[in-house]
């Protein structure tokens, strides 16, 4: 599926990326399209096949099949020239805590051969606010900070795209925050990234997502085409106490899944009037308030995780 314009750049453009490990299918035939200077976001459970996706587009994993380009290279014959113009962020921190930022990214400008080295790493330092830090070593970082320098070493080499897995799982909201303005700024200035994420909020800061379950791509759009596809329906329940009433609810005719969020309850499904049914013995329950309202996006996402879907 292809929904972009005509004679769009794409920095990635790959069609039906499968890859195997011994029996297990990690990726089943993936396609993505995603326009360069764009964000996007790339969402699934745990084990969906999102990393692998990530690590075969940046030329780390060979596909078993499948085709397609990154930043202009063929992903079968060209991952070395891919690695050259890919910044990775892998889920966990992997640089070295015993030494410092600066000598972090130091080593880091050493490997890639760049000229000029010790003006990119200061450069790079002062770009990401790292420049009063640059001499802490990198074990002594909290969770949010180790995120700013393992950023500041994927963009030392200047590259095209930022392929970034899980960056902001285990920091503080301001420093997720902070990390997503930083990445819609380098957006402007005509970086593409991919990113992936377990967080509603910050998939509603992508200019599409894409939506994957064992290793199959399962819908794909911006947030509202996303929620507009999955012909949800959504009512909400108010009042005091209503978890009480999801073992009565959960089961019933009409209903897919029942889910408390903050003081409310979401009841959802695809039939307004069985849903309606199911929701009619709480109508006269004093104190309760019972409204239908459009489906967000993580009611969207649950429904995509249930078993029945994934297996449809």
């Amino acid at each position: 599926m292809n929904n972009a314009t005509p004679g769009t750049a794409f920095a990635i453009d790959v069609r039906g990326l499968k890859k195997r490990f011994g029996k297990k299918i990690a990726v089943d035939g993936v396609d993505i399209q995603v326009p360069e200077g764009e964000v996007w976001g790339f969402l699934g459970p745990n084990g969906s096949g999102k990393t692998t996706t990530i690590r075969m587009l940046c030329g780390l994993l060979r596909p078993d099949a499948g085709e397609g380009t990154c930043i202009g290279y063929d992903v079968l014959r060209e991952p070395e020239k891919i690695k050259r113009e890919v910044g990775y962020m892998t889920q966990k921190f992997s640089y070295w805590e015993d030494l410092s930022i600066r000598e972090n990214l130091d080593f880091v400008a050493r490997v890639y051969g760049l000229d000029n080295r010790k003006q990119r790493v200061q450069d790079t330092l002062k770009r990401l606010g790292l420049s009063e830090r640059q001499n802490q070593l990198a074990g002594e970082l909290s969770g949010g900070w180790k995120q700013r320098m393992a950023l500041a070493a994927c963009m030392l080499h200047e590259p095209r795209l930022l392929l970034l897995d899980e960056p902001t799982a285990g920091v503080d909201p301001q420093a997720r925050r902070d990390f997503w303005e930083e990445i819609h700024l380098l957006s402007r200035e005509g970086l593409t990234v991919l990113v992936t994420t377990h967080y509603m909020d910050e998939a509603e800061r992508c200019d599409k997502i894409v939506y994957i379950s064992a290793g199959r791509v399962v819908t794909r759009g911006t947030v509202r085409e996303v929620i507009e596809q999955s012909g949800l329906v959504t009512f909400v329940i108010g009042g005091p106490d209503v978890r009480r009433f999801i073992p009565q609810l959960e089961g019933a005719p009409g209903v897919e899944h029942v889910a408390f969020f903050g003081a409310l309850l979401h009841v959802s499904g695809y039939d307004r009037n069985l849903l309606s049914a199911a929701l009619a013995p709480l109508k006269n329950i004093s104190g309760l308030e019972i409204s239908e309202t459009a489906p967000s996006l993580e009611d969207v996402f649950i429904d995509l995780q249930r078993p029945r879907r994934q297996a449809a």
